[in-house]
């Protein structure tokens, strides 16, 4: 498992804060290959993400693991989950802007190309 925590690092007071948290876990593949189910927790403290609450849900499929940087895995997983404006191609464009409903993760998969598609579909 992949743990990406976000801090923000207070240049007056030096005090170090925990903003954000995802989470990356192995599913299968090959050596080569790899798949992946992602998630962001809900909170804005260690002790709020370590209740493990997931705010959204996603995959990552045919992820090439040994040709790419981790950072290209921490971008796709982002998308997967609908952050930065990553939109499949049948989704609204008022889509984009609104949050999921609280407790209703979000599941939306990318496969190692780049595009998405549904749970089920090859």
């Amino acid at each position: 498992m992949i743990i990406i925590r976000v801090e923000l690092h207070s240049a007056i007071t030096r005090q170090v804060t925990e903003i954000a948290r995802m989470r990356i876990c192995n599913v299968g593949g090959t050596r080569t290959s790899g798949n992946y189910q992602v998630e962001t927790l809900r909170g804005r403290s260690p002790e709020q993400f370590n209740r493990g609450t997931v705010q959204r849900r996603g995959e990552v499929r045919d992820y090439p693991r040994l040709s790419l940087h981790v950072w290209n895995l921490v971008a796709r997983a982002l998308g997967a989950m609908n952050y930065g404006n990553f939109q499949p191609a049948e989704a609204s464009s008022k889509a984009s802007a609104q949050e999921p409903a609280p407790n209703v993760p979000t599941t939306r998969a990318l496969n190692g190309a780049g595009s998405f598609h549904s749970k089920g579909e090859p």
